[in-house]
C-alpha cells in the first residue's frame, strides 16, 4: 500500500508581531494506493502547501499527515518513503544525469555499483540512456524533467509528489509529457500527489481531482463528475476551455427567466421562489439547430475564433450578457451577425446567486421550455 492522507489540517502562518495567516482550513484529503491525485486551483489557493506538508518540508499547524496509514507528522522527509519532483527540477549543473539521478543513493552511502545499476534502469525507463553522460545545460526541457523524474524512481518511492513539473515545457513537449507522465505512473503503480493551476493537465491525467480555493477543498471528484456536476459556479467557471457560461436569470412560480432569452425555463421549485440566480451552460451545450422543447437566445456575434476542428464564438446577448458557443467544423459566419443558438434544459446548471453553490435535486430540476 502507499496511500497518503491528510485529517483535519490547518496551516497557518505568522506575520511576525500579532497576526496570523492561514494557509489551510480544515483540509481532509485521501489518496489512494496507485491513484493520481490532482491539487487544481489558482494561485495562493494552498495546493503547493499541502503537497509541502505531505512531503515533510512544511509541519501542519494542526491536524494528521498519514502515509500508509502511518502517522508521519514528526517524521523528518527523509524517511517518509516519498520523492518530489520540483517546478525548477532542481538539478544540480555540474552534475551528470547519471549523477543527479543516482544523487540520493549516493547520499544514502549505496554501493556504487548498486545505484548505477539503479541509475541506469531508471534511464532507460525515461529513455535517457543516451544522455546519461550529459549535463542538465546540454539537455532540453523535456529531458530535464525526465531526468528530475528519474531521481524520484531510483529511490523505489511508491509516493511521488510533483510541483508543478510541467509549467516550464511548451505547449507541445507539455503534451507529450502528460500523456508519458500518465503513462509511466500506471506502469509503475506509483502513488502521485500532482500540483497544477492548469486544469486541462487536471483533467486529462487525473483518477481524482482536487479543487481548492482560499485554503480549502471546495469539491474532489474523478474528472468526469468535475465536469458534468461542478460543486459551485467558480467550479463551474474554473473547469472547462472554454470553461462554463455563467449568466444572470431570475425565478418566480412560473419558472426561470434568462436575461435576454425570450422564453422561460419551467422547473420544479422547491427552493425559495424569487430573487436572483445564476445559469451556466457549457460551450458545446449551445447550437445552431433548434432543439426540441428547448430554448433559443438570439444574440449578436462579437468574436469568431476559428480552430480548424471547431470553431468559437463570442455572442452578445440583447440583455447585454455575453456567452462563448462551440460549434464543430468551420462555420460560416461574420461578426456583427445575429445568431440563434439553442440549447436544452437539461444542459442548463444552476447556483445560487448569493452562495455560488450548485442548485440540485428537488431545488432546480428543468422539465422544458415554454413560451
Amino acid at each position: 500500500m502507499s496511500e497518503v492522507e491528510l485529517r483535519s489540517v490547518q496551516k497557518t502562518f505568522s506575520d511576525g508581531k500579532t497576526g496570523e495567516t492561514a494557509v489551510l482550513q480544515n483540509v481532509n484529503l485521501r489518496v489512494r494506493s496507485g491513484e493520481f491525485a490532482v491539487l487544481l486551483g489558482p494561485s495562493g489557493c494552498g495546493k503547493s502547501t499541502s503537497l509541502r506538508i505531505i512531503a515533510g518540508l512544511e509541519l501542519a499547524t494542526s491536524g494528521d499527515v498519514l502515509i500508509d496509514g502511518r502517522r508521519v507528522n514528526e517524521t523528518p522527509a527523509s524517511r517518509r518513503g516519498i520523492a518530489m519532483v520540483f517546478q525548477n527540477y532542481a538539478l544540480y549543473p555540474h552534475l551528470t544525469v547519471l549523477e543527479n539521478i543516482v544523487f540520493g543513493l549516493r547520499v544514502r552511502r549505496t554501493p556504487k555499483a548498486e545505484r548505477e545499476r539503479r541509475g541506469r534502469e531508471a534511464a532507460e525507463k525515461l529513455g535517457l540512456t543516451a544522455y546519461l553522460n550529459r549535463k542538465p545545460a546540454q539537455l532540453s526541457g523535456g529531458q530535464r524533467q525526465r531526468a528530475a523524474l528519474g531521481r524520484a524512481l531510483v529511490t523505489d518511492a511508491k509516493v511521488v509528489l510533483m510541483d508543478e513539473p510541467l509549467s516550464n515545457l511548451d505547449a507541445k513537449l507539455r503534451h507529450q509529457m502528460r500523456i508519458e507522465l500518465r503513462t509511466l505512473q500506471q506502469e509503475l503503480g506509483l502513488t502521485v500527489v500532482y500540483v497544477t493551476h492548469d486544469q486541462v493537465e487536471a483533467m486529462t491525467m487525473a483518477d481524482h481531482v482536487v479543487v481548492m480555493r482560499a485554503g480549502r477543498i471546495v469539491q474532489a471528484a474523478d474528472p468526469v463528475t468535475l465536469y458534468r456536476e461542478p460543486a459551485d459556479a467558480e467550479v463551474a467557471a474554473f473547469i472547462g476551455s472554454p470553461p462554463m457560461n455563467i449568466i444572470q436569470a431570475s425565478r418566480n412560480e412560473r419558472g426561470v427567466e434568462i436575461d435576454g432569452v425570450a422564453q422561460r425555463v419551467a422547473v420544479d421549485v422547491a427552493a425559495r421562489v424569487g430573487g436572483a440566480l445564476m445559469v451556466g451552460i457549457r460551450p458545446e451545450s449551445l447550437r445552431l439547430d433548434p432543439v426540441p422543447g428547448g430554448i433559443e437566445l438570439i444574440s449578436r456575434i462579437r468574436m469568431i475564433e476559428v480552430l480548424g476542428a471547431e470553431t468559437l464564438l463570442t455572442v452578445d446577448l440583447s440583455g447585454g450578457q455575453s456567452l462563448v458557443t462551440r460549434l464543430p467544423g468551420i462555420v460560416p459566419a461574420t461578426v456583427g451577425e445575429n445568431v440563434r443558438l439553442h440549447a436544452h434544459p437539461d444542459d442548463l446548471h444552476f447556483f445560487d446567486n448569493d452562495s455560488g453553490l450548485r442548485l440540485t435535486g428537488d431545488s432546480f430540476s428543468p422539465r422544458k421550455a415554454t413560451a
